[in-house]
C-alpha cells in the first residue's frame, strides 16, 4: 500500500528519513528513478540515507510500477519517492492507487518560478501538473507532516 507518493529532487535526506517515514509508519521506501537504478555509487549514496529497520528499493520507473501493480507489494507500507513532475506522472498513469501526489522540493532550474519557498516548475512542469490535475490526482505541498497543506493548483 502506497502511504505516500512524493516528489523532491533530492529523493531520500533526512527530511524525509527521520519526519515523513514515522508519521507514515511506513516500512518500505521505494525510489523510482531510471538514472539512479543504474547507478551504482547513486544507490550506495542514497542506501546511507535509510534508516534502520526500512526497506529500501531502488527501482526504475517501470520495475517500480510492476512492484506496486503485483499484489506482493500490498503488505508493504512504502513512502514513494519520485525526483521530478514528469516522472510523478509516468506513475501515476503507470499505478492506478497513486490519487495524491506530495511536492517536497523541487529547486530552481533555468526557466523555473518559485511557487512556494521549496517549490520551483517550469512550463513544461505546469502543463504536467494540469494533467495530473486532470486526471483527478490530488498536488499538495509540505515539506514536512506537520506543514499546512498548500495545493499545487492554487499556486500555478
Amino acid at each position: 500500500m502506497i502511504k505516500l507518493t512524493r516528489i523532491d529532487d533530492r529523493l531520500l535526506h533526512g527530511q524525509v528519513a527521520f519526519t515523513w517515514l514515522p508519521a507514515l509508519g511506513a516500512d518500505c521506501i521505494l525510489i523510482a528513478n531510471d538514472k539512479v537504478a543504474k547507478d551504482e555509487f547513486m544507490k550506495m549514496t542514497i542506501g546511507l540515507a535509510k534508516p534502520a529497520g526500512t526497506k529500501l528499493l531502488i527501482k526504475s520507473l517501470a520495475d517500480a510500477a510492476t512492484f506496486l501493480n503485483d499484489e506482493k507489494s500490498k503488505n508493504l507500507k512504502v513512502l514513494l519517492l519520485i525526483n521530478s513532475v514528469k516522472d510523478a506522472l509516468a506513475m501515476a498513469e503507470a499505478v492506478a492507487e497513486i490519487k495524491s501526489i506530495n511536492f517536497g522540493g523541487l529547486r530552481t532550474k533555468e526557466g523555473a518560478k518559485l511557487i512556494s519557498k521549496a517549490i520551483a516548475v517550469n512550463d513544461d512542469d505546469i502543463v504536467i501538473i494540469k494533467e495530473l490535475l486532470g486526471n483527478r490526482i490530488e498536488l499538495e505541498i509540505r515539506q514536512v507532516p506537520t506543514d499546512s497543506r498548500q495545493t499545487v493548483e492554487g499556486l500555478i
